[in-house]
């Protein structure tokens, strides 16, 4: 869902990590400039702990960018402001009976590609030659995909593990925003290399799922305090975890309700929905998703 504005963020919403640290704005390239356009994916969290996400195929993605003119490289990516388990999952703030949501996400452009941290663990490699002015095209549709799709959605559930299963929810993540500025460089006539790329996808299965209403609706004077009171006790035991035997103790209502009970509640574009789960339940999948083809004639790069 596409959103009018971006709101502002609580000050409850707090990152471990300060969110685009070295942050700049796009610059406008010459037009007779040629731009490398890079594909860049490591290993989520490579920072912290290697490469051993990576080993679980839990892969982060961003383009890089290089001018010819300048000779100048650029980062560009798309994660979380208040990282991946605020996104993935609501706080239960005393006093308040709606779950409180710290799940926005947004693109963050940097000068510099750092070879060391795309190349180790990951990929760095080149995708295609753009224009300055497609480059300029580009960074005007970055800003209306920035103000207008503001919330990361961790989970993409379909009906089962074919691949021409219904997909009932799609994420709505970094690989996400990858694709697309790919199909919109490739619309503006970018012409890309024949190469295999594959991104990382975290599955639930569920069947058909059932719409149970938004904030106002569930938890506001006139809700449904049962289904309230459900949905609370849903996310309880995903709350961070102070001692391994809490953990393990949540870990275990978590299999009663999700395995053993095929329960998940999603809270998905401000609406929650109620996933009857089924066998495998849950599935990283690292998958091939093909370089696009455009719908415009290259402009002469």
């Amino acid at each position: 869902r596409r959103f009018d504005y971006r709101p502002k963020t609580d000050p409850y919403c707090q990152a471990r990590y300060t969110f685009c640290p070295t942050g700049s704005a796009i610059p406008v390239m010459k037009e007779e400039d040629v731009i490398e356009v890079y594909r860049l994916q490591a290993p989520v969290w490579e920072f912290k702990y290697g490469d051993l996400l990576g080993h679980l195929k839990i892969m982060h993605d961003a383009v890089g960018f290089k001018s010819s003119l300048t000779g100048k490289n650029y980062t560009m990516e798309w994660y979380e402001l208040f990282q991946l388990g605020n996104c993935t999952f609501p706080h239960l703030r005393p006093g308040m009976d709606a779950p409180f949501w710290c799940n926005q996400g947004a693109a963050c452009f940097y000068e510099g590609i750092d070879d060391a941290h795309w190349k180790e663990n990951g990929t760095l490699v080149l995708v295609t030659t753009i224009s300055g002015t497609m480059f300029n095209e580009m960074a005007k549709w970055v800003k209306y995909d920035n103000e207008t799709g503001i919330y990361y959605e961790t989970w993409t559930v379909q009906a089962s593990p074919d691949k021409q299963s219904i997909v009932w929810f799609d994420s709505y993540e970094c690989s996400k925003f990858i694709l697309r500025t790919y199909q919109k460089l490739a619309d503006l006539g970018a012409v890309f290399k024949k190469i295999q790329t594959n991104y990382t996808s975290i599955i639930l299965f569920s069947g058909e799922p059932i719409y149970l209403g938004n904030e106002t609706s569930i938890f506001g004077p006139l809700g449904n305090k049962t289904l309230a009171a459900a949905i609370r006790d849903f996310y309880y035991p995903f709350k961070p975890h102070r001692t391994v035997r809490e953990f393990f103790v949540d870990l275990l209502k978590i299999i009663d309700r999700v395995i053993l009970n095929g329960q998940f509640y999603l809270f998905y574009n401000l609406e929650y929905w109620f996933l009857p789960m089924k066998y495998p339940y849950l599935k990283i999948i690292y998958e091939e998703v093909p370089l696009p083809i455009g719908s415009k004639a290259s402009f002469g790069v």
